[in-house]
């Protein structure tokens, strides 16, 4: 029976050699038929004129090629981003008589605070900043650390692998326009050398090209947060309201990122991925997601020495006639609630401190009648009015208060920079 299944075996031998040979064949021969076997005659893959095609071979264009080329950017300029905490001495909240009355409220709107409990309040600010210079320069924004004399105190917390402590801060120089400002610190002991960041050149950015930023989104707890996103244009203008000045303030020549920038990272890098700044993070569009702007490090480069030295930054101005007051109309509701016999006029509803209406003694619900000879009827009116002055210009104000007519002497001022828009 054994001799008898010999052929059999020997059989099945064969048969298993020659499947095994013919998959060895054909494995050696399928991938070059699949490479080089097609006919010329096939259009998609062969034309009759060669064409130019430039395929890049720098990886650092492409995020996804090296999965940690982000996190080195971030090691890289991280220890020389800085929290930055300020505190202005303590202010006398102001009280008003109208504050908690819903009719005035509703006819003045909440564009002017009426706070109702009076008592001392600390301002505060936190926001970001990098060093730029081993001297202990750091750049920020104006709007984190406020103007110079305001006898704000500012403390800088730096971290890096080997420190982490916070140091005081003075403000060198600061400009509202540019919303930029400078502060100095002096070197921890434990630190050999303060780390620094290096500052790119703006001009040369493109829009789609990669940017990271880095900040401290809503205070310290989250410091040195790291987001990415393309440069997506460049040379935007943007309008902002200052609630504190009352004014509408303009930014130009901004660069716009999706890179995710929440309150906090004002004043922080927004960093190619060279490891370079190339823009201060600035404002972001809460109404929308993945607009966000910074300002070009181009800008700040151009004034940052004279910050520095001079403490501001010297514009030629020229004189404009300013009163420092917020008024509005005198509507009919107004008018019968304030017991006036008409609606002639305007109502001031703030009277800017240290301005010339302040010197004068102008208050708050005074109702302009007249601007020297001219009748004021509605905002329009008093608006020309104020125009047609000149700085240094003395006039009359006619106006109405607690029941009585009163002349008020005024010495015109010339517009402060920041409240020019």
């Amino acid at each position: 029976m054994v001799q008898k299944r010999r052929p059999c075996v020997r059989l099945i031998l064969v048969a298993l050699a020659a499947f095994l040979v013919g998959g060895l064949v054909s494995t050696i021969v399928l991938p070059y038929s699949s490479i080089s076997a097609k006919p010329q005659t096939e259009p998609a893959l062969v034309t009759s004129e060669p064409q130019d095609v430039t395929v890049s071979t720098d990886t650092r264009l492409l995020p996804g090629m090296n999965p940690y080329l982000i996190a080195d950017v971030a090691e890289q300029v991280s220890p020389a981003v800085v929290f930055i905490s300020v505190e202005w001495p303590p202010v006398q909240a102001p009280t008003n008589p109208f504050a908690e009355d819903p009719f005035f409220r509703y006819f003045f709107g909440e564009f002017f605070p009426f706070p109702g409990v009076p008592g001392d309040t600390v301002p505060r600010s936190v926001g970001t900043g990098f060093i730029i210079d081993e001297k202990g320069y750091i750049l920020t924004n104006q709007h984190v650390v406020g103007d110079m004399g305001e006898d704000q105190s500012i403390k800088v917390r730096i971290t890096t692998a080997d420190y982490s402590g916070e140091v005081e801060a003075k403000l060198l120089g600061a400009d509202y326009k540019l919303d930029l400002a400078v502060l100095q610190i002096e070197k921890p002991e434990e630190l050999a050398q303060l780390p620094v960041v290096h500052l790119g050149d703006s001009d040369k950015s493109r829009p789609g090209e990669w940017v990271v930023a880095i900040g401290n989104p809503y205070g310290e707890q989250l410091e040195h947060t790291v987001t990415i996103g393309v440069l997506s244009a460049k040379g935007r203008q943007i309008t902002i309201p200052d609630t504190e000045k009352r004014v509408y303030k303009v930014y130009e020549n901004l660069m716009q990122t999706d890179a995710a920038i929440n309150p906090g990272n004002s004043g922080g890098p927004l960093i190619n991925i060279e490891g370079e700044v190339i823009g201060i993070n600035t404002a972001v569009n809460v109404a929308a997601q993945g607009i966000g702007f910074a300002i070009p490090i181009n800008t700040a480069k151009d004034v940052v020495n004279e910050l520095i030295e001079k403490g501001e930054i010297t514009r030629e101005v020229v004189p404009k006639p300013w009163i420092g007051v917020y008024y509005d109309e005198i509507t009919p509701e107004a008018a019968q609630y304030f017991r006036l016999r008409d609606t002639d006029g305007v109502m001031l509803l703030e009277i800017i401190p240290n301005s010339p209406a302040h010197k004068a003694g102008l208050r708050t619900y005074d109702i302009v009648r007249k601007v020297g000879e001219k009748t004021i009827t509605g905002k329009e009116d008093f608006k020309q009015a104020i125009q047609e002055l000149q700085p240094g210009e003395n006039t009359v104000f006619i106006v109405m208060r607690s029941g009585g007519t009163h002349l008020v002497p005024v010495e015109v001022g010339n517009q402060p920079d920041e409240y020019r828009y």
